[in-house]
């Protein structure tokens, strides 16, 4: 049946219409990007050639990703940096001493090493997302390290250690618990940093699923910088330890 016998055709004037946000004029230009190119690089390149041509008046304001990703890192470094005060704050009630306090938080710093060389062992991307969720999780982990080392210092010194010996003993004492714990986190963020998918009623083992996929940045990100921090903790830590006192003694 045709549709002539429903409605009929006429031509009109096309109706223009003005977007508006925040009650200013607003035009949408939507672009996709390129193969082989870095969307932060391509849009400050963008940015930069126009902001000395536009006329007065007119604004240029990114959206989609790019706002997207924005507001994830504003959260996140709001995110990071609550859970370091709040750890700073119990690490000071409990060892009643600042530098301990910062000897403990160290251990993030090297940890932040640790997350790019796993990125880049493992050829992922640095996505703000994952990798910063990653980077968050591991703050709370790679802290164990050092609490376990100087805790186990401060006792040896009440029982009337120099501070060397007490260094060295709880080296010594808490290199098991220490590697035993890092190398069991590890080998078991191993199957999502490779990409393993297990499926159980196949059975079936898969690599580079698209499931897994979504957890590789973050599983790397733990791994590498749990790896670096513990090996960095287990050498640094008792040596600060000792100057730490010396320099108190000085």
């Amino acid at each position: 049946m045709p549709i002539s016998h429903f409605v009929t055709l006429e031509p009109a004037p096309k109706v223009g219409t003005l977007n508006r946000i925040d009650g200013r004029r607003a035009i949408t230009i939507d672009a996709d990007l390129a193969p082989g190119y870095l969307a932060d690089e391509r849009l400050h390149a963008l940015l930069e050639a126009g902001s000395d041509s536009l006329p007065d008046g007119l604004m240029v304001n990114v959206a989609g990703e790019q706002e997207d990703q924005q507001e994830s890192m504003q959260f996140l470094a709001s995110t990071f940096m609550i859970a370091i005060g709040l750890m700073a704050l119990i690490l000071v009630t409990q060892f009643n001493s600042f530098y301990q306090a910062g000897l403990v938080l160290s251990a993030i710093v090297f940890s932040t090493a640790g997350v790019l060389m796993g990125l880049l062992i493992t050829g992922q991307a640095f996505g703000i997302v994952m990798v910063g969720m990653g980077v968050i999780a591991l703050a709370g982990i790679v802290v164990n390290n050092n609490i376990v080392l100087i805790d186990t210092y401060n006792e040896l010194r009440r029982e009337g250690m120099t501070p060397g010996e007490a260094a060295l003993e709880a080296g010594c004492l808490r290199l098991r618990p220490v590697l035993l714990t890092a190398i069991t986190t590890v080998l078991g963020l191993m199957p999502m940093v490779l990409g393993i998918n297990v499926d159980l009623f196949s059975p079936a083992l898969g690599f580079n699923a698209p499931s897994a996929q979504w957890w590789t940045q973050m599983s790397s990100a733990i791994a590498g910088g749990l790896t670096f921090a513990t090996a960095l903790t287990l050498l640094l830590t008792p040596c600060m330890l000792v100057i730490g006192v010396n320099g108190d003694d000085t």
